[in-house]
């Protein structure tokens, strides 16, 4: 029996025994988020302080929504070319005089966004970045009913492909839907950070291309690195704080109006 064969086999075999399962662990799986995030089970790191604590901040004050980190993303981690499968995105919010809240991402951004509204009818406008916020406190961990999505040492929420039997657990559990099933691998896929590239000195292909450095990435353990003197000068704030997943990644400008 050929290796892709043994993987499928034991794939359908785990989705099916999820989707059976029942008692105690079926009842965590479907918990409200604002429990998933906060259980006692927490999810377990290697706490070595000698390696790095990988983290981003967002400055959406800075951020033009040119897309060009969506279309590197795409590029780099062979994201499927659908427009509706992103690793990262960026949003378009405008905030009319009414109090209405336009928001906007066509083809996540790629290309570049233009505004829809009239100038006339704008309160204020501005881009948000999105991506995976590489959680601490990661509901979509403790959602895995196969251990498939983890934290690696260093702090990255990565997802073994040889494990995940494609049951959606994780995607459902994510507070700030980072996640999607790829359509051509049929597991869970999300943003690494590009673990491929930060593990060789580099860092993401989003904040490589990004024109205005409206993204920063670094070691929060490096009270040296860009990310941490950025974090010092800047108010930053997490995306949806009450949900206590102690995201790792920072947003700078951050409006109300953002969810």
């Amino acid at each position: 029996m050929g290796t892709d064969r043994i993987k499928n086999n034991r794939r359908k075999f785990f989705k099916t025994s999820a989707a059976l399962i029942g008692g105690t662990i079926a009842y965590s799986l479907i918990k409200p988020l604002e429990v998933i995030s906060q259980v006692e089970d927490k999810p377990k790191t290697t706490d070595n302080k000698e390696l790095p604590l990988w983290g981003m901040a967002v400055d959406i004050e800075s951020c033009v929504g040119c897309g060009k980190c969506a279309e590197a993303c795409k590029i780099e981690n062979n994201v499927p070319e659908e427009p509706f499968y992103f690793r990262t995105w960026v949003e378009q919010y405008t905030v009319k005089n009414d109090g209405e809240v336009k928001i906007e991402s066509p083809n996540g951004g790629i290309g570049g966004l233009k505004q829809s509204v009239p100038d006339e009818d704008i309160f204020k406008s501005f881009m948000v970045p999105k991506l995976c916020n590489h959680c601490s406190e990661a509901p979509c961990v403790q959602a895995c009913p196969v251990g498939a999505t983890y934290i690696s040492p260093d702090g990255v929420v990565l997802v073994d492909d040889s494990y995940c039997i494609g049951c959606s657990y994780c995607i459902n559990a994510c507070p700030y839907g980072a996640r999607f099933m790829n359509p051509i691998t049929e597991v869970a896929d999300k943003c690494t950070f590009c673990y491929h590239r930060i593990s060789e000195g580099l860092v993401p292909a989003c904040v490589e291309v990004c024109p205005t450095d409206a993204r920063i990435f670094g070691n929060l353990r490096d009270k040296k690195s860009d990310l941490v003197k950025f974090l010092q000068k800047n108010p930053t704030q997490v995306l949806k704080p009450h949900l206590n997943t102690h995201s790792r990644v920072f947003y700078n400008g951050l409006s109300s109006e953002v969810r």
